[in-house]
């Protein structure tokens, strides 16, 4: 699949670069998107929740009254999670919500997710670019010179670029990560994949290992 290079102020460059096929034209694999951003998520929960069982509540360990004759349900506990401020039954507990995918797996994946937004034209490819200094309104203008100022973007970088990343860091609808960053949630989460030509050679070369 052959695109055509434009430079950050929208404008075609003359030159062409070459997505290859095995990555950007592979068949999608659904599944496998869905484990890799199942897993993705998973990732992101902290798992801190928790709440407190009967014998973690500080209160009286005397019985509330007495055993019959009351014409009500036997209680021997303040502490029970029948009783407002008790012990709650099967509450959440601290745990690790990450799970093991194979490598194959996740490539074909990311594969899938790249294919998509090949398939529906949703990748541009700029030449590389970098800012002379942090400014959020020169990203501002790069996004609105390429037409796509209303979507939500990914720009994927060959290697790390504190310009570039502190300038897009205060916009909502914009991310910007490095290629060795790439993940299937991130690519389909964007209605735009930016990709610069030394991404492209990154990527080619990270899936051909």
């Amino acid at each position: 699949m052959e695109v055509s290079v434009v430079n950050i102020s929208g404008k075609e460059t003359g030159a062409k670069v070459q997505l290859s096929e095995e990555i950007f034209g592979v068949e999608p694999n659904d599944h496998a998107i869905y484990l890799d951003v199942k897993q993705y998520l998973a990732n992101q929960r902290q798992g801190t929740h928790k709440s407190k069982q009967r014998n973690e509540i500080a209160g009286s360990t005397r019985k509330l009254y007495k055993q019959k004759g009351t014409g009500g349900a036997r209680a021997g506990s303040i502490k029970s999670p029948l009783f407002n401020g008790g012990g709650r039954v099967f509450g959440p507990q601290p745990r690790d919500y990450s799970f093991k995918l194979n490598k194959k797996l996740k490539q074909l994946a990311r594969k899938s997710a790249l294919s998509y937004k090949a398939k529906d034209n949703n990748i541009v490819v700029l030449e590389d670019f970098s800012f002379d200094s942090v400014k959020t309104k020169n990203y501002i203008k790069m996004v609105a010179d390429l037409n796509i100022g209303s979507e939500k973007t990914l720009l994927v970088l060959p290697a790390a670029n504190n310009n570039v990343y502190l300038s897009s860091r205060n916009i909502k609808k914009a991310k910007v990560i490095t290629a060795d960053q790439l993940n299937t949630y991130d690519v389909l989460n964007a209605g735009k994949l930016l990709l610069t030509t030394g991404s492209v050679k990154t990527l080619e070369e990270a899936f051909a290992r």
